[in-house]
């Protein structure tokens, strides 16, 4: 029993382990940067994660070249500048705030507020239907307990 909860807690923590040893740097201050690039870079397959998590292929080859950007001498924004030009903006888990992508930064809070009046505007008509009944004469009433009666 305890072997098999050891291998399901290894396997649940494999994706932690997707940096490959010999793709670690060995100035450990340019490894930090690269790390922390690295989680700021979408795989481009998994796409639900950074390629520091992923352990697609591609993101090996995504971090390898982060790395090679740095050991060149590139900032970190010179950096992250050439894999989106190599892979386009869908690799960025924050793309810039420009052009089209606007439409992405404002969709959320977008349609929260949409969504908050249409609830406005719902419990808004069925107040009105509420008081609508309470409304009635009194021969509308009489009506209605005629009606119940019979």
């Amino acid at each position: 029993m305890r072997i098999t909860l050891l291998c399901l807690s290894l396997l649940m923590a494999a994706p932690a382990f997707a940096v490959q040893p010999d793709e670690v740097l060995a100035d450990p201050a340019l490894e930090a940067r690269a790390r922390e690039m690295s989680k700021l870079l979408r795989c481009p397959v998994c796409q639900g994660e950074t390629i520091d998590e992923s352990n697609a292929p591609i993101s090996r080859d995504l971090r390898l070249y982060v790395r090679e950007r740095l050991v060149a001498g590139d900032t970190d924004a010179q950096a992250i500048d050439a894999v989106t030009d190599r892979f386009g903006e869908f690799v960025l888990f924050e793309p810039p705030k420009r052009g089209m992508n606007w439409l992405l930064w404002l969709a959320g809070p977008i349609m929260a507020l949409l969504g908050v009046l249409i609830g406005w505007h719902f419990l808004r008509g069925r107040a009105r239907a509420e008081g609508s009944a309470e409304a009635l004469s009194q021969s509308e009433k009489d009506e209605i307990d005629r009606i119940m009666r019979e």
